[in-house]
This record gives structure tokens, sequence and C-alpha cells, in this order.
């Protein structure tokens, strides 16, 4: 399981990477990661245009003392952290009950 999702998550995030154990040349995993490229790529290039656009035509909102400032070193660390924090909650449960379902598998004599 850890194998694939890192496969998927890798080929969306355009570096095409995978595991030694996870035999991805199939028609079926190379239409998929080729789908999965193809949206990691314009999905989010398509929504980040249409954010900028909506973002373009809004007044711009005067400063107030509730004015969370976007120039200072303060908003570059709380955004590079909540970033952080919520990308490793996304995948922190895959990549932790993955091993542990494959032990489990091994000792039940369901794989290799």
């Amino acid at each position: 399981l850890s194998e694939i999702i890192y496969a998927y998550s890798s080929a969306s995030n355009n570096n095409g990477s995978a595991f030694a154990g996870f035999t991805g040349n199939t028609p079926y995993h190379n239409t998929a990661l080729g789908i999965c490229m193809l949206l990691g790529r314009f999905v989010f290039m398509i929504a980040m245009l249409a954010i900028a656009g909506s973002l373009a035509t809004k007044k711009i909102a005067p400063v107030t003392t509730g004015t969370l400032p976007t120039h200072t070193p303060t908003f570059v660390v709380l955004l590079i952290i909540i970033i952080v924090v919520i990308q490793g909650l996304t995948f922190f449960p895959a990549f932790a009950l993955g091993p542990i379902a494959e032990h489990f598998a091994l000792f039940a004599g369901k794989t290799f």
C-alpha cells in the first residue's frame, strides 16, 4: 500500500520515482500514473490562475489593527508550518499503517 501511494503521490508531484518493490510497468499503472501527472500539473495551474483572477478583481481592504501583514517573517513562518502540518497529516495514516499491514500479512503467509 505504501509503495502504491508513494508512486502516485510522486507522479502527481512530477517526480516519477517509485519503490523497487512496486511494478508499475503495466498498462493500467502507466495510464493511471500518466493521468496523475497531468492532473498534478494542470489542475493546480488552472486553479491558481482562477484564484489570481478572482483576487485581481477585488478591492483593496484598508489596513486595521486586526490585519496580519504578509510581508513579515512571522507570516512566512506561520504559512510554512501550516503547509507542513497539513501535508504531514494527509499522508501519515497511510505511511504509518502500510508497513504494519504488510507485517501482519507477512506472518499470515499472504505475501512473498
